[in-house]
């Protein structure tokens, strides 16, 4: 989903939102309950181990689909058929299935629509009266191997279908056929939509087809409604679809297309062939050729374009007339090479803004593949259009009219959802810090190594940033479609996101973070993980016992008081060393660096692990000073979300006699 949080501007709006929130701490640290034994005691199983792998048992059901749609760009709407191949790979038998359809969100009777407040807001479509219209279910099961009406209900974004016989146990399979038509909303839920272009209307469509809910070893079925703020939880499988539009049309989608020579000219062929050798862009489709009706291989009619998709838990396709096109190589660690493309109006085919949309994708895939886990897919597919940003497999839409690091920054932080939640399948519906905020954290590297930092305007430090941090009145575990609006942009993305880049930084190290994370990444690659696996995979390949850190940051709304309290000399002689007292007022705790600034010009930093506060809130050590101390600093390039800085330096002119 977009970025919330960009750059200097928000710094901004997060301070403001901070203003409302108490600048002083909760009452006082308790080390038995941060170090709490057993908070971090929950034991693995065959399904999932205590090291945060899947169990020897672990399994996940499958979910083939194969789709034809047609588009009606005079009528805006998308009709089709699918046949879904459902195989139970649970050891549980199962009499009923569960399908999400989550075009019923953008229906004004939906409770998606009754949930959204009065002035709206940016998941809200109270008046558009859309929705699935369902035209036909059908099964196929057991040794009857023809279609037979189904036994469904449906219950606003969910559809129940009972099965006429159980679904075994161990990889029995079921086969469903739906027929279906929606009607394409303006704007769906910053997702999905249309805009029009002097060229032509643009169409991003999502949430296009009816898809399987997820069914677990952690809660069976889960059915939570499409309400806006909570994404997708989904099945993996492999996708062949089938999109039929106009003629003047070109249409990208996830995967890779398989016809091309049915409705690509000859010479936009020979053109992708140069791409895919070029790191430089290649122009598919000019902005001057989008109104030749030469550039599509017949003038009239209709054309049927064919995807496929393998390993994937969705797909999105995007349709327009007025589309420029361009493209260009994907370098990938093992030698391999994916293709990067954007399509976009010819009003985007700016140097400033669209022209460089390519350039972005191909370094946000080449860095993350590099640095978490190499991109799985054929083609990585940019396109402008009504959505401010959204992810799906192997394609993004992003907003048309965003230029320079704007733009940059929705495409790179789009892409690196390609990691999260494409490659590692976690709940967004319930966890979106999983996807949002490991996607953040990435995104900070990705940024930083881009052109030299052309885009890099970080602007504050952690001190600045803590009372935003700290301003929700919820931990970043709580459900998206429970917090507040305004909270989500610091619960989802930014907090989780610091959290990871404090964990690597403050706590781990760099070298011992990212191979952590990258075994996490490797572990559950295409797979369902769960928070708890996420930590415990963290736990085990970095050596340590988070369950305090996980505790402070995640699961409580702890807050981050470090000072320097006292500094004492050993027989009243500054040569002989000095014994330097800080402490930990809040809740929260964090490692402690401690710089001492001496008279003679010497300054030296002590590292203190989080342990030292296992035993309370203070804490002594030695420091072997050889004259009068000018100044003690705990975290003296505040890396850490300290929020009372008043209390963080300790001056020798101040306090020094009777020491």
């Amino acid at each position: 989903m977009k970025k919330f949080l960009l750059g200097a501007a928000c710094l901004l709006s997060w301070q403001s939102m901070a203003q409302t929130s108490s600048t002083t701490g909760t009452a006082g640290y308790d080390a038995k309950v941060l170090f709490h034994p057993l908070f971090n005691m929950q034991p693995g199983n065959d399904y999932r181990t205590g090291s945060g792998a899947p169990g020897p048992r672990y399994w996940q059901n499958r979910a083939d689909y194969k789709i034809n749609v047609s588009l009606d760009d005079v009528q805006n709407t998308v009709t089709g058929e699918i046949e879904i191949t459902y195989k139970n790979n649970s050891p549980e038998s199962l009499n009923y299935l569960w399908l999400q359809l989550d075009q019923n969100a953008f229906s004004d009777s939906s409770r998606a629509a009754k949930t959204t407040p009065i002035q709206g807001g940016r998941f809200g479509n109270k008046d558009f009266a859309g929705g699935d219209a369902i035209t036909a279910v059908s099964v196929e099961q057991g040794a009857n191997k023809k279609f037979v009406p189904a036994n469904f209900l449906i219950t606003d974004s969910r559809m129940q279908i009972k099965l006429g016989e159980a679904l075994k146990a161990g990889g029995d399979v079921v086969k469903v056929k739906i027929a279906y038509m929606f009607k394409v909303p303006e704007y769906g839920s910053d997702r999905m939509g249309q805009v029009k272009r002097k060229d032509g209307i643009i169409y991003e469509i999502a949430q296009w087809y009816p898809r399987m809910c997820v069914y677990d070893d952690i809660q069976g079925w889960n059915t939570l409604p499409y309400l806006g703020a909570g994404e997708f939880y989904l099945e993996y499988g492999d996708i062949d679809y089938a999109v039929n539009v106009p003629w003047d049309h070109i249409v990208v989608g996830s995967g890779e297309l398989t016809n091309p020579t049915e409705v690509l000219t000859a010479e936009q062929i020979k053109r992708l062939a140069q791409a895919r050798t070029s790191d430089k862009t290649v122009i598919i489709r000019s902005k001057d050729e989008v109104t030749n009706a030469n550039t599509r291989p017949k003038q009239s009619g209709r054309l049927t374009w064919k995807f496929r998709i393998t390993n994937t838990r969705d797909a999105a396709w995007a349709s327009s007339k007025a589309f420029v096109w361009d493209a260009a190589k994907i370098n990938l660690p093992s030698g391999k090479t994916a293709l990067a493309q954007s399509v976009y109006p010819a009003e985007s085919a700016t140097d400033d803004s669209w022209n460089r949309a390519t350039e972005y994708v191909k370094h946000s895939i080449e860095f993350y593949s590099g640095y978490v886990y190499e991109y799985s897919y054929p083609v990585a597919t940019n396109v402008a259009g009504i959505v401010g940003g959204m992810e799906y497999p192997g394609i993004v839409f992003c907003d048309h009219r965003d230029k320079k690091d704007a733009l940059f920054n929705v495409v790179d932080h789009e892409f690196g959802h390609n990691w999260f939640p494409m490659i590692v399948g976690n709940n967004e519906r319930k966890y979106a810090w999983m996807d949002e905020g490991f996607n953040t954290f990435i995104n900070f590297l990705s940024t930083a190594a881009f052109n030299k930092g052309e885009y890099n305007r970080e602007r504050g430090t952690m001190h600045d940033v803590a009372p935003a941090l700290y301003s929700p009145q919820e931990p970043i575990m709580t459900i998206p479609d429970v917090q507040p609006a305004r909270a989500l942009g610091i619960l989802a993305y930014y907090k989780p996101g610091m959290g990871l880049r404090m964990l690597r930084e403050s706590v781990l190290g760099p070298e011992r973070f990212d191979y952590a994370f990258r075994q996490y990444v490797a572990r559950w690659a295409f797979k369902h993980p769960t928070p708890h696996d996420f930590f415990r995979s963290m736990e085990n390949g970095a050596g340590e016992d988070l369950g305090w850190f996980w505790r402070g940051w995640f699961f409580e709304t702890w807050k981050l008081d470090q000072g320097v309290k006292d500094v004492k000399y050993v027989d009243s002689a500054p040569e002989k060393g000095s014994t330097i007292t800080i402490e930990n007022l809040d809740k929260l705790a964090m490692p402690a660096v401690v710089e001492i600034q001496e008279s003679n010009g010497k300054k030296t930093r002590m590292n203190l692990p989080v342990e030292i506060w296992q035993r309370g809130g203070t804490w002594s050590f030695r420091a072997n000073t050889t004259s009068t101390i000018s100044r003690v600093t705990i975290d003296p390039d505040e890396k850490l979300p300290d929020y009372n800085e008043r209390n963080n330096v300790w001056k020798g002119e101040a306090t020094s006699q009777g020491n």
